[in-house]
C-alpha cells in the first residue's frame, strides 16, 4: 500500500493543487464547463478489467450484500467511486481514510464518496455518477476529467448511517495528483494493488461488537472492513480474482499494525 504523502504513484510526485480543486468546484456549481454528456462506457478499457465489466452486468443485489435499500424509499441517496488504476505493481484501487472527527464512519478506510447534492441531477439516472466524481474530487483532489466510468453496481444500504449507496465503477484513464484536500474530511489517500487484496495473507474476518462477521483486508497499516471490504470481496469473487483464504482467521475492529 502506498500513501500519497509518501510516494509518486499515479501523481508524478505532485500533490493536488487546492486552487485547481476550488476552480473545478466553482465550474461545477455555476455550470461552467459542465459535461452534461456524462455516461457509462466500456470503450477502450484495458483487457484486465473485462471480468469486472462482466460481473457488473450480471451481479444481483443479494449477491452483493444482505443489506438492500428499504422498500419504502427511506435512506439518504449517496454514491461511491470504485476507481481502478494501473500502478507500478499492476492493477490497483484508490482508497482513502476518513477523518477521525467525522460524525459517521470516522477513521475508516473507504472508497471516495458521499451524499447526492441537488445539482448532481436525477438520483435514478446520472445523479450518482456525478456525485461519485464530485465527492472523489472534494476528498482526494482527483481530476474527474481523467476518469472513465464503466459500470454501476446495484444500490446497497448501510444501516448504521441510513445511506443508500450506488457503487460507481471507474477506470483511471488519465491519472492526476491526489492527496488530502481537507483534513476535516480525509486523513489520507492511498492506493492498494489488487495483488495485495487477493493475497490470502492479507485476508481476515472481522468481528463486530454485535457479533456480525464480515470480510476484511489487512493492507499495511490499514484494516479495510465494513461496507468497503464487503464490496471489494464481492468484486474479487465475481471477477474470478479471489484466491482461497482462511475465513477462520479473525481480528477485532480495533486491530492495529
Amino acid at each position: 500500500m502506498k500513501t500519497h504523502e509518501q510516494s509518486q504513484v499515479q501523481t508524478d510526485g505532485q500533490t493536488p493543487d487546492r486552487s485547481d480543486v476550488e476552480k473545478r468546484e466553482h465550474n461545477r456549481t455555476t455550470g461552467a464547463g459542465r459535461d452534461d454528456g456524462i455516461a457509462v462506457t466500456t470503450d477502450g478499457l484495458p483487457g484486465w478489467l473485462d471480468p469486472v465489466v462482466r460481473a457488473a452486468r450480471t451481479i444481483e443485489p443479494r449477491q452483493l450484500s444482505r443489506f438492500l435499500p428499504p422498500e419504502n424509499g427511506a435512506g439518504r441517496q449517496s454514491a461511491v467511486l470504485i476507481l481502478f488504476g494501473e500502478g507500478e505493481r499492476g492493477p490497483e484501487l484508490l482508497l482513502m481514510e476518513r477523518s477521525g472527527s467525522l460524525r459517521s464512519h470516522a477513521g475508516q478506510p473507504s472508497f471516495p464518496g458521499g451524499a447526492l447534492d441537488p445539482e448532481d441531477g436525477d438520483q435514478a439516472t446520472t445523479g450518482p455518477l456525478r456525485a461519485a466524481l464530485r465527492e472523489a474530487e472534494e476528498e482526494t483532489g482527483l481530476d474527474p476529467r481523467g476518469v472513465q466510468l464503466f459500470g454501476v453496481l446495484p444500490r446497497l444500504y448501510i444501516p448504521v448511517s441510513s445511506f443508500v449507496v450506488t457503487p460507481v465503477l471507474g477506470w483511471w484513464r488519465a491519472p492526476s495528483p491526489v492527496g488530502v484536500v481537507d483534513p476535516a474530511e480525509t486523513a489520507r489517500v492511498f492506493t492498494v494493488p489488487v495483488a495485495d487484496l487477493t493475497d490470502p495473507a492479507n485476508r481476515v474476518t472481522t468481528v463486530h461488537p454485535s457479533g456480525h462477521l464480515g470480510p476484511a483486508f489487512l493492507v499495511e497499516s490499514a484494516l479495510v472492513w465494513g461496507f468497503t471490504a464487503g464490496v471489494i470481496d464481492r468484486i474479487l469473487h465475481f471477477a474470478g480474482w479471489e484466491r482461497p483464504w482462511d475465513r477462520s482467521r479473525q481480528v477485532p475492529l480495533d486491530w492495529r499494525a
